[in-house]
């Protein structure tokens, strides 16, 4: 595989306020510090045993002080996993628009970014994928659609992938998108920081097993004969 081309790293999107406004200086320094104290919660804890008094103590501000924040908990949790969302959709924005990439080059980058990201932000990633299901129905839809625009975007990755003979065009592009995801998410669950890869070798090593698996997916089954038999 050819290099691709090295992008700025995506800098922290834009978070809401928990007030639902975009605030500026120490009020929007405050929303990020009731998140982080909320995402150390909750990851410890689970969000399920988890309590609002527990992220108040955990900033150091009365209980009732944190509700000038939140209305409820929940609110931390889909603050949360909103900010996640806002994050890795800039990186879908960020390959989607470099130019002059075969795509495969472009689904390497993608994985890539989206592990060393995943690696970088682990205590997140592990509320997401073992909270989100506690949301509300209409904030769990709300974060589910978001979700839909990067599987759309990998499965049609794969399909210009097999118009342009790199991919068996017999496979289901979208159970190799799912493959490609199942390498993705489960980094939180087994990575470690404190090993010996860094967040941008397992990155580049993780990309580098997806895009293999998919570029040869169906090999065997193309062969010919002969070689079949060797």
């Amino acid at each position: 595989m050819k290099e691709t081309p090295p992008t700025a790293k995506p800098a922290p999107a834009r978070r809401r306020s928990l007030a639902g406004k975009s605030p500026k200086g120490a009020p929007r320094r405050r929303d990020e510090e009731v998140l982080e104290a909320a995402a150390r919660v909750f990851y410890r804890r689970g969000y399920a045993d988890a309590s609002v008094q527990d992220v108040a103590d955990e900033i150091g501000i009365l209980k009732g002080s944190l509700y000038h924040y939140i209305k409820t908990k929940e609110d931390l949790l889909f603050r949360l996993l909103e900010g996640v969302h806002e994050e890795v959709g800039t990186i879908l924005r960020e390959v989607a628009a470099v130019p002059d990439l075969a795509p495969l080059d472009r689904l390497h980058l993608y994985v890539s970014r989206q592990v060393e990201y995943n690696a970088r932000n682990l205590m997140r990633i592990s509320i997401y994928y073992h909270d989100v299901a506690r949301l509300s129905d209409e904030r769990r839809r709300a974060i589910y659609k978001q979700r839909g625009g990067h599987e759309a975007f990998v499965a049609e990755l794969i399909r210009q992938a097999q118009a342009a003979g790199e991919v068996d065009p017999e496979q289901d592009p979208q159970l190799l998108a799912n493959c490609a995801f199942g390498n993705v998410i489960w980094v939180y669950r087994w990575y470690n920081p404190k090993g010996r890869l860094g967040p941008q070798a397992l990155a580049k090593g993780a990309a580098d097993f997806v895009v293999g698996g998919i570029r040869h997916s169906g090999a065997a089954a193309a062969a010919p004969a002969a070689d079949l038999a060797a």
